[in-house]
C-alpha cells in the first residue's frame, strides 16, 4: 500500500515549478505520446475487424462452411445424406451443389467463368446473393434454361435481363469426326453484385437441374455445401459430422478453401498491432527520459527526504507512482478516445466528407458501403494490459536510481 505521504509528494512532483519545466514538457508530450498510440492502436483493429468480418461475411454469404466431397467422384444419393446432415445440432442448411468449369461466349467476346448449379431455393437462400439480386421475379430462376450472372461480368459482356449467354462445357460431344464442344444458350435470369470483384465477374449460377444437364452428372451432385450456426468454430461441427461419412467423402471446410486469404488477414493484423505498439513504445521512452531529468533536479529534495527519515523503497515508491501515473492516464485517455472514435466512425467520415467537400469513402472504389469498426473487447483489454506494463516498466529504472542516491554526495555537489 502507498502512504499518503508518498502520495503526496508523487503527485506534487507532477506538477513541477519553473526549473522543472522541462520535465513538464516531457510529462506532457508522453502523455500525448501514449493516449494517442493507444487511441490509434484501438481504430486500427477495429477497422481492421470489421473488414474481415465483412469480407468473411462475403464470403460465407456465397459458399457452404463446409463441403462434403466424393472420393474420385460426384456424390449419388446425396438426398439421404443430406436428409441425415440436416438432421444434426447446430447444421443450419444443407445445399446440393454442382462445381464445374465453362466458358461463356457473347457477341464474339469470351471469358472463363466457375459455374455453381443449386437449387432455385438454396440460392435464394444464400444472403450475399439474396441481398443483392437484381431479377424481375425469383421465380424466374428455375428450370434448365437459365442463368445467373454477376454485375461485373454483366457490364464487360454487355448483358440485361432476358439477354441469352452461351456457355461451352469443358467436357465434348464425341462425333465420327472426333470430340466437338458442347454448347448451350441460357437466358439471363438475374444479375448479383455481392461487393467482390472475383465473384462478380468470374461466377455463374444456374440452377441444379440445369448444371446436371450440362455436365452429365444426372441424380449426382459435386458436394454437398453445409452451412452451420457458428463458422468460426468448426472443430465440433466436424465431429459431429465426419461419422456420417462412412470413409465415403471428404469434409473441406471454408478456411481451407480460403487459406491465403485468411492467413493474409491474419499477418496483416499481427504485423500492424506489433507496428502501432512502437507509437507506445516511444511513449514510455519519453517517460524514462523525463524520470531521469527529474530525479537529477530533484537530487537535493531527495537527499532531504532521506536524512528526515524516508527509506529508499519509499524513494523509488515515489518516483514509480509519479511516471506511472503519466501512463495510467494516457492509457484511459487512449482507450476513451479510440472507443468513442470506433463506435462512431461511420458518422466521423460523414462529417469529414461534408466539411472537406470530397468523398472520403467511395462504396463503388471499395465495394463495402460504409467503413466497418467492430470493437473487440478481449483486445481493448489486451491494449490496456500492454500499455499499462509499459508504462510501468519505463519507470523501474529511473526509480531505481532515485533510491540509490548517496544524500551526501546529492547536499555536496548542490
Amino acid at each position: 500500500m502507498l502512504s499518503p505521504f508518498v502520495r503526496f509528494v508523487a503527485f506534487r512532483y507532477l506538477k513541477p515549478s519553473r526549473k522543472e519545466g522541462f520535465f513538464s514538457f516531457i510529462a506532457i508530450m508522453s502523455l500525448a505520446g501514449i493516449t494517442l498510440g493507444v487511441a490509434i492502436l484501438v481504430i486500427v483493429m477495429a477497422v481492421m475487424n470489421g473488414f474481415r468480418e465483412e469480407l468473411i461475411n462475403r464470403i460465407l454469404g456465397l459458399q457452404g462452411h463446409l463441403g462434403v466431397y466424393g472420393f474420385g467422384g460426384g456424390l449419388t444419393e446425396y438426398d439421404d445424406l443430406a436428409g441425415r446432415l440436416r438432421g444434426l445440432d447446430g447444421v443450419e442448411r444443407v445445399a446440393p451443389t454442382i462445381e464445374g468449369q465453362a466458358l461463356v461466349s457473347h457477341r464474339g467476346t469470351a471469358l472463363g467463368v466457375a459455374v455453381r448449379g443449386v437449387a432455385p431455393e438454396d440460392f435464394l437462400a444464400r444472403p450475399a446473393i439474396a441481398e443483392n439480386l437484381v431479377v424481375n421475379d425469383p421465380a424466374d430462376f428455375g428450370g434448365t434454361e437459365v442463368i445467373a450472372v454477376g454485375i461485373t461480368m454483366a457490364q464487360r459482356l454487355g448483358l440485361r435481363l432476358g439477354d441469352e449467354l452461351t456457355l461451352i462445357s469443358p467436357q465434348g460431344n464425341a462425333t465420327a469426326f472426333g470430340t466437338t464442344p458442347r454448347m448451350r444458350a441460357y437466358e439471363i435470369a438475374a444479375i448479383f453484385d455481392v461487393g467482390m470483384h472475383e465473384y462478380n465477374s468470374s461466377f455463374v449460377y444456374m440452377p441444379l437441374e440445369a448444371a446436371q444437364i450440362l455436365y452429365r452428372l444426372r441424380g449426382q451432385v459435386s458436394s454437398l455445401e453445409i452451412f452451420v450456426d457458428d463458422p468460426e468454430q468448426l472443430d465440433r461441427a466436424r465431429a459431429t459430422i465426419q461419422p456420417l461419412m462412412g470413409g465415403q467423402a471428404r469434409l473441406w471446410d471454408w478456411q481451407q478453401s480460403n487459406a491465403s486469404f485468411v492467413g493474409a488477414l491474419k499477418v496483416e493484423r499481427n504485423v500492424m498491432f506489433l507496428i502501432l505498439t512502437a507509437i507506445v513504445i516511444v511513449a514510455t521512452f519519453n517517460i524514462v527520459s523525463g524520470l531521469v531529468v527529474l530525479v537529477r533536479n530533484k537530487g537535493p529534495d531527495i537527499a532531504i527526504l532521506r536524512t528526515m527519515g524516508a527509506t529508499s523503497g519509499m524513494v523509488m515508491r515515489i518516483f514509480l507512482l509519479t511516471g506511472a501515473s503519466i501512463g495510467v492516464v494516457g492509457t484511459i485517455l487512449g482507450l476513451a478516445l479510440g472507443v468513442t472514435f470506433s463506435l462512431n466512425i461511420e458518422a466521423i467520415q460523414e462529417l469529414v466528407s461534408h466539411i472537406t467537400g470530397t468523398d472520403v469513402w467511395n462504396p463503388e472504389i471499395r465495394f463495402l458501403t460504409e467503413m466497418p469498426a467492430k470493437v473487440q473487447w478481449s483486445e481493448v483489454i489486451s491494449v490496456t494490459i500492454m500499455a499499462l506494463g509499459l508504462s510501468f516498466a519505463a519507470t523501474l529504472y529511473p526509480s531505481w536510481r532515485a533510491s540509490r542516491l548517496d544524500p551526501v554526495e546529492a547536499l555536496r555537489y548542490e
